[in-house]
């Protein structure tokens, strides 16, 4: 049973102190880090005094670097690498905590990288390695690799050979397979990995649990998106069910039978034999990296949210993962979200105190999007403005 404190009289104000913001991005309409600032900016006007603890959210696509400097500080880091057809450009990733390194792989491998030459067969994730190693090389003890909007379907083959592991046809030939060439693969040597990988604890940011091949697989549900035609589909996914049995053989690990393996066009599965990584929900890896539990000590609220809150968020996404770890510690906990669907009872017993939409007007999506800001600001407003008489 929940306890509330009795109201306050008139001649008393209850006390906020300490507030966590971690909201996940509304996508398409504001970002993780801009509903963090719309948040702080409503909280301070009833709370002035009040310690704002910001953490923005990435899912490991794009902006995940940027998000774990915003939350934690540290350094960000370029270097030239091969894009996705081996061009040469500039990426980048980033350093916190001294020794861990974040890595996005759509700073290299991304779809916006390709524009108008979308071709998931040709497309390559061997830039994704090179930042991996240099990480590596130049002291990082942990990297967490963030999947999420890739241009490729190479299974993680790139990566890997950047990082040392070969690949090898029947005749004996080292290559770096694609796409279009996984199924020439007949041996791979992961002995050959980079000796400065060894000690390197690997985490992979993959909120998706789809396998590496089949109908839920990487090539039918992503390939389309990047650009293959149902040919190239059926094609990328014999592809992948065929290399799946010779890295089953040569590394003795099972990638299809691993949740999320598919995602990225299989560099799930590919961090998993290749690097010895463990596949992890992206909120988790955020929770843990940025000590998350230890925020909590003295905290009086916090605010999450995401776009919309429905029986998927249940799985463990952003709401549901920050609200476990709050319940843990008898933190309030208030979700503000763009949708609420009609099956997320479960989650006010996993932790969520209450769910509020800023949805303030019944107005089309399409218009809704152009004042998300402002209704965000009032929701919160009206939230703190409740909080204060109330002094829960």
């Amino acid at each position: 049973m929940t306890h509330y404190r009795a109201r306050p009289d008139n001649n008393e104000v209850p006390t906020v102190k300490n507030v966590v913001l971690i909201p996940d991005s509304f996508k398409g309409t504001m970002s993780s880090e801009e509903i963090c600032a719309i948040m702080e900016r409503s909280i301070k006007v009833h709370y002035p005094e009040a310690a704002v603890t910001a953490i923005p959210v990435a899912d490991g696509g794009e902006g995940s670097v940027d998000a774990f400097l915003k939350a934690l500080g540290g350094e960000r880091r370029t270097l030239t690498v091969q894009g996705p057809y081996g061009e040469e450009m500039e990426s980048f990733y980033a350093v916190v905590k001294g020794t861990t390194a974040i890595i996005e792989m759509a700073a290299c491998a991304g779809l916006p990288l390709v524009a108008d030459r979308l071709d998931p067969s040709a497309t390559t994730t061997y830039g994704v390695g090179q930042l991996i190693l240099d990480a590596a090389k130049r002291g990082a003890t942990t990297i967490i690799v963030g999947l999420g909007g890739s241009a490729t379907n190479d299974g993680g083959c790139g990566a890997a050979a950047a990082c040392g592991v070969g690949f090898f046809d029947a005749s004996g030939v080292h290559f770096v397979p694609t796409g279009s060439t996984l199924k020439d693969v007949a041996r791979i040597d992961t002995s050959t990995l980079a000796p400065e990988l060894k000690n390197v604890t690997i985490t992979t940011m993959c909120d998706i649990d789809n396998p590496y091949w089949g109908p839920t697989g990487a090539a039918h549900i992503f390939g389309p998106q990047k650009g293959a035609d149902p040919q190239m589909v059926s094609f990328l996914d014999e592809s992948m069910r065929s290399f799946a049995q010779i890295i089953e053989r040569d590394t003795g690990v099972d990638v299809q039978a691993i949740a999320g393996s598919g995602a990225a066009g299989g560099m799930g599965g590919g961090m998993a034999a290749f690097f010895s990584s463990e596949l992890q929900m992206g909120i988790e890896t955020v929770l843990d990296t940025v000590n998350f539990d230890s925020l909590l000590s003295g905290c009086d609220l916090v605010l999450t949210g995401e776009g919309k809150i429905d029986s998927q968020s249940l799985r463990g996404k952003v709401v549901i993962g920050v609200a476990r770890r709050t319940k843990a510690h008898n933190v309030p906990t208030l979700a503000i979200v763009g949708d609420i669907a009609d099956d997320v009872d479960e989650a006010y017993e996993l932790g969520v105190s209450a769910i509020f939409s800023i949805n303030r007007l019944a107005i089309p999506f399409k218009e809704a999007k152009e004042r998300a800001a402002l209704d965000m600001e009032k929701t919160v407003d009206n939230l703190m403005r409740l909080y204060r008489r109330m002094g829960w």
